[in-house]
């Protein structure tokens, strides 16, 4: 199963690996800074995907309501539940599986470069020793374990920007993930964290620009109108008629026709009685 996949990436390793030894070579950089200028190029590149991937989101958060009343009208036909809503895609062009492409982009090239690290340990001997501070092995894995950490600490980082547009339980869905990664990362060479480290910083100033200046940032009509989330704005509403049902009718003029002459002949009864 490895030797069909190294066959499969293996156009890929060698653009990648060419990359690495172009740097190296001709610029004199060290192997890390090497791996980390390679993966700021490839995130570049996909930069576009990314900003895909967000408006495909966005687009489905603006469909939840209508999703959510055409599971609820179809719960009992899952057929027609999913006819209605391939329609209702259609209709608006949004495709649910738009916000997953980045990630398939980007999982070959993680492949490919595990598979470009294992090989430049073997093929340059310069490689054990092109690493910085306490990993100088970029083929061998970190004995300190800290680059697992980081990586992890990093992705969190990286999804808390967008983790405040999902509801709360994929948000700790989001945080618990990270951590979660560090058990079955922590045999991978310090050189493939190297890359997986620089690609979390990349995507965390892309959240940052893409949630906060681009295509991701909130609008006034998302928002309700008045610049406050939905959510907030739903809450706020609920307190409110939740206090005036506390509270009760205000004066006569908030009771109904019925409710004012009965409060009128219990006036009058009582007037009567004090006579």
């Amino acid at each position: 199963m490895i030797q069909f996949l190294e066959r499969v990436f293996s156009p890929l390793t060698g653009l990648l690996g060419s990359g690495l030894e172009y740097f190296h070579g001709s610029w004199g950089l060290a192997w890390w800074l090497s791996i980390a200028l390679v993966t700021v190029i490839v995130r570049s590149l996909l930069f576009p995907l990314t900003i895909k991937q967000v408006r495909s989101m966005r687009a489905m958060q603006d469909l939840k309501p209508e999703m959510d009343r055409i599971r609820a009208q179809f719960k009992d036909n899952r057929q027609r539940q999913q006819e209605e809503l391939m329609k209702l895609y259609q209709d608006r062009n949004v495709n649910p599986l738009g916000g997953c492409l980045p990630l398939v982009v980007q999982m070959p090239v993680f492949i490919t470069m595990f598979y470009v690290i294992r090989g430049f340990g073997a093929e340059h001997p310069s490689f054990t020793e092109g690493g910085i501070l306490w990993f100088q092995n970029l083929a061998v894995q970190d004995p300190t374990y800290i680059l697992p950490v980081l990586s992890a600490v990093t992705l969190l980082a990286a999804s808390e920007i967008t983790s405040k547009n999902v509801d709360p339980q994929q948000r700790w869905l989001m945080r618990v993930l990270p951590v979660a990664f560090i058990a079955f990362t922590y045999y991978f060479p310090a050189g493939l964290f190297v890359y997986w480290i620089t690609s979390n910083l990349v995507t965390l100033v892309q959240n940052y620009l893409i949630y906060n200046h681009g295509p991701g940032r909130s609008s006034p009509i998302a928002a309700g109108g008045d610049g406050q989330p939905s959510a907030k704005r739903d809450a706020g509403a609920v307190s409110l008629k939740k206090a005036e049902k506390d509270r009760g009718p205000a004066n006569e003029n908030d009771l109904d026709d019925s409710q004012q002459r009965s409060s009128r002949s219990k006036r009058r009864k009582n007037k009567r009685n004090k006579r």
